[in-house]
């Protein structure tokens, strides 16, 4: 569809005066409707310029282009309808692009090289340390997973960053919590929820004893001057925090380059702050420093408090700067939830305001809807948590208890449960507009029904249960394409079911829902798209026989289904799905 779609553009802006080829092929629709074309120009945009309506413009370019498709091998007819220019493909060359491009593109089907040479960093996840990991970080680490992956899937070199929470006054509060109210058997039992326990009993107790946050303050302050007794509580909370974080992570298939928290930094700030006053955008309010951001309609952003201690904007500060000089960025993407907006716009204007004239273009946040609780928002404070580990193992239960109903002699059960499951929870997250908000429910997160991971998962099983009775359970995925790429077996007239042609539509979208997705850090146009094409799929499957006597006509079929199975992997593969042969 792609070569389809630039060598038309190309026709039509051959004959526009000042119209390039690249601002036809971002005009040119797909129209939901068959009968109104394969792709669709609405001439309305090129009126002004052209002085005409955008009817007369659709008929000349009706006129032009059906003498110059005249012989060609892809446009079956134009049609110019209501200001709109409605091209048809010929169903052959649909049909013979597409299946051969997906089955000699495989695993590669939908890449591109539009990022080589090009670097992004990725900051995801950062849980907080000494608290669980609970559904609310599951956005960014799921989001920041697909943008990693499909950013990779289009050449570029992607850099993920999980920028732990390990630094900061909460951790005074920890530690002076423990010297008051801990105990190490509770500790060496409970590891990170002891942890959660101690946290929440800190604010409670220091709501009747505001004196604690001074300690908590003066303990923190112990920290950044490397005191070694506080460092090695800390230190010990550190590393009970990410063997935890870590179970979940290898859940999800979550992988990260670099495990560089806010306490990675701590040795590398001072020339940050001596640079910010040199360029005399540190000013002192009543013993703090801050930078004024007054005329760019913003708070200041604090950068020292009055103890000397540092905050956020000083660590992200230094970070910033520290992957640029280390990575040497084009993007640098910062996926957190939307009330950060401010404190990354102060970033980012900070940045720029020392010189840094990248971080206007180049520095992102990715921000996506907060999760709420049934209505309530998620408070490790207040101990609002639903952890995420529990969410997990309750769903692969659940995929447990499905399969000994309907599959009993399934074999590996429990890892299909696991891919399963986990693939239900990612797929709930990701399936909606990031910016959106999420009411976190049990009985959506464990759903099976409608649109949903396991429906995509189930038509992926579908289609290697169907290859292999055609293989004959002796047959190799790579023989059968082989076999399918034989141009005297695959007859791509064979392919003239509406169900098919649907198929085919759908198949040659996904390399620009790819592009897409990464253009508007969107994953939830994948996971869209894996659903559409699912839909599409299971439609042939119950409209057309596949492995039928005729066998140019089964030969076509299987190919199709080869094609489905391959896309349906491959967008697995961008949102971090596995996908089960068998279910």
């Amino acid at each position: 569809m792609d070569m389809a779609k630039s060598k038309i553009a190309q026709w039509i802006s051959g004959l526009l005066t000042d119209t390039p080829a690249q601002e036809i092929m971002a005009m040119l629709e797909y129209p939901k409707e068959e009968s109104l074309g394969d792709l669709s120009l609405p001439c309305f945009k090129l009126s002004k310029k052209l002085r005409k309506s955008p009817m007369q413009i659709a008929t000349e370019l009706k006129e032009a282009l059906e003498a110059k498709a005249e012989g060609d091998e892809f446009i079956d007819r134009i049609e110019a309808v209501s200001g709109y220019l409605n091209l048809f493909l010929k169903q052959s060359y649909l049909a013979g692009n597409v299946v051969l491009t997906i089955l000699n593109a495989g695993e590669r089907y939908g890449s591109r090289d539009i990022g080589a040479g090009k670097t992004i960093v990725i900051d995801f996840s950062s849980p907080n340390i000494a608290k669980p990991f609970h559904v609310g970080h599951l956005r960014s680490t799921v989001i920041g997973n697909a943008l990693y992956r499909i950013h990779s899937f289009l050449g570029y070199q992607s850099i993920g960053v999980n920028h732990l929470g390990d630094w900061g006054t909460q951790f005074g509060k920890l530690i002076v919590a423990y010297r008051l109210w801990g105990d190490e058997a509770r500790l060496e039992e409970g590891a990170i929820d002891e942890l959660l326990g101690l946290y929440v009993k800190f604010h409670k107790e220091a709501e009747h004893d505001p004196g604690l946050e001074d300690e908590a303050r003066a303990c923190f302050l112990k920290m950044e001057q490397g005191d070694e007794e506080v460092l090695a509580l800390w230190q010990r909370f550190v590393d009970i925090s990410l063997a935890e974080f870590q179970k979940i992570y290898d859940l999800l298939g979550v992988e990260f380059d670099y495990f560089t928290g806010e306490s990675f930094y701590n040795d590398k700030m001072e020339p940050v702050i001596q640079e910010l006053k040199d360029k005399q955008l540190l000013e002192e309010d009543e013993g703090a420093w801050l930078v004024r951001l007054d005329q760019y309609n913003m708070a200041p952003a604090l950068m020292l408090k009055k103890d000397g201690s540092t905050l956020y904007h000083t660590r992200d500060v230094t970070a910033a700067l520290y992957r640029k000089q280390t990575y040497s960025f084009d993007k640098a993407l910062y996926v957190t939830d939307y009330a950060q907006n401010l404190h990354f716009a102060q970033l980012f204007k900070v940045v720029g305001l020392m010189g840094y004239d990248w971080a206007e273009d180049e520095m992102i946040h990715v921000p996506f809807g907060r999760v709420t609780l049934e209505g309530m928002s998620l408070s490790t404070r207040k101990g609002n948590v639903v952890k995420l580990e529990e969410v997990l193992e309750q769903t692969i239960e659940k995929v447990k208890e499905i399969i000994e109903v309907k599959n009993p002699q399934l074999q590996n059960k429990d890892e299909v449960a696991r891919q399963v499951g986990v693939g239900a929870v990612i797929f709930n997250d990701l399936s909606a507009n990031r910016i959106k908000d999420i009411v976190f429910s049990w009985d959506d997160a464990l759903s099976f029904e409608g649109e949903t991971g396991p429906y995509a998962q189930y038509c992926y099983a579908r289609t290697c249960s169907v290859l292999r009775k055609a293989a004959g359970d002796q047959l190799a995925g790579k023989a059968i394409v082989d076999a399918l790429l034989l141009a005297e077996q695959f007859d791509p007239a064979k392919l003239q079911h509406p169900t098919e042609i649907a198929i085919l539509k759908e198949l040659a979208l996904f390399p620009e829902r790819t592009v897409q997705a990464a253009a508007k850090l969107e994953p939830s146009i994948v996971t869209r798209y894996l659903i559409d094409l699912a839909q599409a799929f299971n439609r042939f499957y119950h409209d057309c026989p596949i492995l039928v006597e005729d066998e140019r006509l089964r030969t076509a079929r299987l190919a199709l289904v080869k094609c489905v199975q391959i896309t349906l992997k491959n967008g697995f593969n961008l949102i971090g799905l596995q996908a089960p042969e068998e279910m």
